[in-house]
């Protein structure tokens, strides 16, 4: 199990590891300090135009989320009915989730928010939690998202929509 400081330093370094690819590519990107609720990092092309990035890095198997941030989910006598998706704030925002690895050989998946929402339409479903049937607890390994590994591609199209 992380640790509080584990946990924090392995999401700086999965922000630094982001900011420095975009920095790579031409891009300027800035992490920032406190926590912004909707994004991680902002980056800028050499026009001034400007995306926000969210930034997920993890050690372990999966990245952890709870599936009513985009599912519209009833309780109803401890069971869970799917009755859609949620509006999303930003379904086009930038998410890059990263897989770190003792060998530095870190893993990146880039794809939109809304591309992980409908992931999560696809695999939760209606049912009843028995050992905790208010948990909306869901999880994405690698496996699942591998065809956005390295989909560096789309920082350039969101700069350009």
């Amino acid at each position: 199990m992380q640790t509080g400081l584990s946990n924090q330093l392995t999401r700086q370094i999965g922000e630094h590891l982001v900011a420095a690819k975009l920095g790579r590519m031409g891009y300027v990107a800035s992490p920032f300090a406190g926590n912004v609720p909707l994004f991680d990092i902002l980056a800028a092309d050499a026009g001034g135009h400007s995306i926000p990035i969210q930034v997920k890095a993890i050690n372990g198997a999966s990245w952890q989320y709870q599936a009513d941030t985009f599912l519209e989910i009833e309780l109803v006598d401890g069971f869970q009915h799917v009755r859609g998706k949620k509006p999303l704030p930003n379904p086009n925002l930038v998410c890059i989730f990263i897989l770190l690895h003792p060998n530095e050989r870190d893993e990146f998946f880039i794809f939109r928010l809304c591309d992980l929402q409908d992931f999560t339409f696809k695999i939760y479903k209606s049912r009843k939690r028995p050992k905790a049937p208010k948990s909306f607890h869901c999880a994405v390994w690698p496996k699942h998202i591998k065809e956005f590994q390295d989909n560096w591609g789309l920082i350039a199209k969101s700069f350009e929509a």
